[in-house]
């Protein structure tokens, strides 16, 4: 009998030992306690504020991101206005990521959420506890056709900022223009910060104002003429601020072309798909706000909703099928404006109810809908749109001091232009700040 025990023992030792021979020390080091697909806003926002809590050693928490720039994309805006150099505003993000993080430089390729695992592009398998996902959103040029070549061709007269590469065109062009028309675009569907189409038209309104090519008091006898082609029925999303814009509209002249959704681009000639069927407007400079939508990765996975967002719950932010997987940000289906702002307020509380979860305790933090819009109008002034679910202001200033911040400010746009950007990369993307709740 014991020579029998022996001999199993011996056997069971030599799996062993030929199981620890063969296990690799990479795959070992892809177990982790939690897995964040983003490198963005959300992403370094939440995955700092893990780290912060002290309850994560090193590599429990590896960020997955294949891109080599964070970029503070509210800023284009300002470098389409001609009052930021793009090179400001962004960082390599491997300097962003704190060494505490195991960070895979790499794209996902699929989820596997019932094995609590994903597969990277380059075939890796990567395994988790929790997983957040929050890689923002895809900007799909392609969609629009013409768009991509006219994007490309540096002479051309069209436009977005809602590229690196093509955000500081938008103001050659809008330098350049000196006469004909000019046409701003927002298409049908989910756009990053969806004020953005609106503030550079703007602000190319008051340059050539300035510049004594536009009289918004007499605009049919102005060199520029100006239209604003939404596919939205009104200017904005919030009737309290929508009204604002429209009357702002009205007084300065911009044409509005409501339900107007740009399909084409041929040469000098934009055609929308509208109620009566499709339009064609000439245009000499035009402003394109590209179709957005879910990565691939995420759209083709059991992860999403129909609309081929994160499908996770509105107050939670916890996935409505896998209880350890949560979204925020641009790539979750939480039904509010998708912007920089809203992750401050999104954060905070995806963070609580994962480690409410984790203890097994019950989530205790809800989310509201907060979102907000910094909404330029002028060079000078910016319409500090705050708001909830259900398109209800829940304005900061307003509550504090008891201003109407429907109305185009000053100090609003120092915050817009210096003090935004400045707390994003010192504060914001490192877990130490909470938006409206101030420092954390």
């Amino acid at each position: 009998m014991f020579q029998r025990r022996t001999v199993v023992a011996a056997k069971r030792s030599v799996a062993q030992w030929r199981s620890l021979a063969t296990a690799s020390p990479v795959s070992s080091g892809r177990n982790h306690k939690i897995v964040v697909v983003g490198g963005g806003t959300a992403g370094l926002t939440i995955s700092h504020q893990l780290l912060h809590s002290g309850k994560f050693a090193q590599d429990d928490i590896a960020v997955i991101d294949p891109a080599a720039w964070h970029h503070y994309q509210p800023g284009w805006t300002l470098v389409g206005g001609g009052l930021k150099d793009k090179t400001e505003l962004r960082k390599p993000l491997n300097s962003l990521i704190d060494p505490k993080f195991k960070f895979y430089n790499q794209g996902v390729g699929t989820f596997s959420p019932t094995e609590n695992a994903l597969t990277l592009e380059n075939g890796d398998k990567i395994n988790y506890e929790h997983l957040v996902v929050v890689p923002g959103l895809s900007i799909n040029y392609g969609a629009i056709k013409g768009l991509p070549e006219a994007l490309a061709d540096r002479n051309s007269t069209v436009s977005t900022i809602y590229s690196y590469d093509t955000c500081d065109k938008a103001f050659r062009n809008i330098e350049n223009l000196r006469g004909g028309n000019a046409i701003f675009t927002q298409p049908v569907g989910v756009v990053k910060c969806a004020g953005a189409p609106q503030k550079i038209m703007w602000l190319a309104l008051d340059h050539w104002k300035r510049a004594g090519l536009y009289n918004p008091a007499n605009p049919s006898d102005s060199p520029i003429k100006i239209s604003f082609a939404t596919g939205l029925p009104m200017m904005f999303g919030v009737p309290k601020y929508s009204v604002v814009l429209e009357q702002m509209r009205k007084d300065r002249g911009v044409e509005g072309l409501f339900q107007h959704d740009l399909l084409a681009i041929d040469g000098k000639a934009a055609i929308f798909a509208s109620p009566e069927g499709e339009v064609t407007r000439q245009f000499d400079m035009l402003h394109v706000t590209p179709k957005m939508g879910a990565h691939g990765f995420v759209k083709n996975s059991s992860l999403a909703n129909e609309a081929g967002f994160v499908d996770v719950d509105e107050h939670t932010t916890r996935h409505k099928k896998f209880p350890n997987v949560w979204s925020a940000g641009d790539a979750a289906s939480l039904p509010t404006s998708k912007t920089a702002a809203a992750v401050t307020a999104e954060s905070p509380v995806l963070v609580r109810n994962l480690l409410q979860s984790i203890e097994g305790k019950e989530l205790d933090a809800s989310y509201d809908g907060y979102t907000s819009c910094p909404l330029v109008t002028q060079y000078g002034k910016v319409l500090l749109a705050e708001f909830k679910y259900g398109g209800v202001p829940k304005e900061t200033f307003g509550n504090m001091f008891g201003i109407d911040q429907a109305k185009p400010r000053r100090a609003f746009y120092y915050l817009k232009k210096d003090f935004f950007p400045w707390v994003y990369y010192n504060y914001m993307i490192k877990g130490n700040w909470g938006g409206p709740d101030g420092f954390l």
